[in-house]
Order: structure tokens, then C-alpha cells, then sequence
């Protein structure tokens, strides 16, 4: 091998070069560790959920901030749950009238459904299998689509008589049962019949009242959301 000058490293540069180009390579080994890091704990994206009803989902007479959903979804981020909950309520709806607007209200990409329908089919005295078909089609329909469903149970007015009653009230826990769901039976529960937490009309959920239901039903959603990340 021919002698090298003086001073000089066999690769024809200094040995403090050779140290700085190490040093160098090594910081970028070190910062794209930490990148890969960064990006492995990064979370993915927000669970998409939707609430498929009718006014009591919608908000009636309340502002959109007031409303369910966007209630829900607020106490859920306060939990650190990454959801987000649409809006999918439309007031005076009955359970037919969601089985017919199911696709386009529940778009693809939407990983969980709350089904709250029923109300106004026993307010205007509909025949407890019309509305029980209706809301089995729209769960086998989201089903097909590979979509969980949380179901919020409704029950009658006990003026309609015992038999109405016996029928209606059934139709949510057999439901529930039949396929399986995470089920919430009275999506009313600690609102219908207090004054304070209804608007003057009696029947809708004031402001105060929504963030009753939230609180209550917020135990199921939280299982809801656990079943979907399975």
C-alpha cells in the first residue's frame, strides 16, 4: 500500500471528518427513531358515530349545541374518547320513516349507530308490529353493512291500555335479544313526567333534560364503544 502524507487518515481525510460525518448519521438514526415512535403512538382517527331518531335526537326547540348528539359527544371527549356523534334526527319521524331514509342518513365509513325511534309511532297509536318490522329492518340492514347498532328503548303511554302497552314495551328488549345488542331501555328515563326537564309541551327533553339522558345513557355508550374496538 502506497504511504499516506502526514497526518492524513488512510481514507485521505482528517480523523476528526470521520468522527463528525459519524456523529452526524447518527443524530438522523436517533431523530427518524423518534419520528417512527411518534407516529406509532399517534391516535387513528375518531370512532364515527351517528344517532338515527326522531325530535328527541334532533334537538326540538333547542339549540344544535343542546341537542343530543352533540351533547353526547362532548361528554364522551371529556372521557377521552375520540368519537364523533352526527346528527341524524329528524322531528316527527316514526320508525318507518327512518327504515326509508336509513341509507342516506348512515353513510358509509360509520362504525357505530344509536337507533331512538318509536316515540311518535305510539303517540299516533301505530300498531306495535308496524314499528317493530321497521326498526328490525333497519337493524338487519345495518347489520348487512356490518354496522353495530346501540338501541334506545321507548316505552307507551299507559293511557293507550294494557294491551298497547304489553306490545309496545316489547318490542325493544326482544330486539335487543334476537340480535344482540347493546341495548339502553328507556331512552326517557329521568326526563318523561318531570316538568323541570321537559320544554313547555311536556314531551321533549329541555336543555337540562338532554343532559340528563346523557348522563344516564352514557354508561351504555361507553360499553357500546368498547364492543366496537374489538
Amino acid at each position: 500500500m502506497a504511504a499516506t502524507g502526514r497526518g492524513r487518515s488512510p481514507y485521505g481525510k482528517r480523523p476528526g471528518h470521520l468522527q463528525r460525518i459519524c456523529g452526524i448519521l447518527v443524530a438522523l438514526a436517533l431523530a427518524w427513531a423518534g419520528l417512527m415512535t411518534a407516529a406509532s403512538a399517534a391516535p387513528g382517527r375518531p370512532l364515527q358515530l351517528v344517532a338515527l331518531g326522531d325530535s328527541l335526537t334532533a334537538g326540538y326547540n333547542l339549540p344544535e349545541r343542546q341537542a343530543f348528539p352533540a351533547v353526547l359527544e362532548a361528554a364522551l371527549r371529556e372521557r377521552g374518547r375520540a368519537v364523533t356523534v352526527s346528527n341524524a334526527g329528524v322531528s316527527g319521524d316514526t320508525a318507518t320513516g327512518g327504515l326509508a331514509r336509513l341509507d342516506w342518513s348512515v353513510p358509509d365509513g360509520t362504525d357505530g349507530v344509536i337507533l331512538e325511534l318509536g316515540a311518535n309511532d305510539m303517540l299516533r297509536g301505530t300498531e306495535p308490529e308496524i314499528t317493530r318490522r321497521a326498526l328490525e329492518a333497519i337493524i338487519s340492514r345495518l347489520k348487512a353493512r356490518n354496522i353495530p347498532v346501540l338501541l334506545a328503548g321507548m316505552y307507551a303511554s299507559r293511557n293507550l291500555g294494557p294491551d298497547y302497552v304489553k306490545q309496545f314495551d316489547a318490542i325493544y328488549p326482544d330486539l335487543a335479544a334476537t340480535y344482540g345488542l347493546v341495548f339502553y331501555p328507556f331512552f326517557l328515563d329521568g326526563v318523561a313526567g318531570e316538568a323541570r326537564m321537559t320544554l313547555p309541551d311536556g314531551l321533549h327533553p329541555s336543555a337540562e333534560g338532554v343532559r340528563r339522558i346523557v348522563d344516564r345513557i352514557l354508561p351504555s355508550v361507553e360499553t357500546f364503544l368498547t364492543r366496537l374496538a374489538r
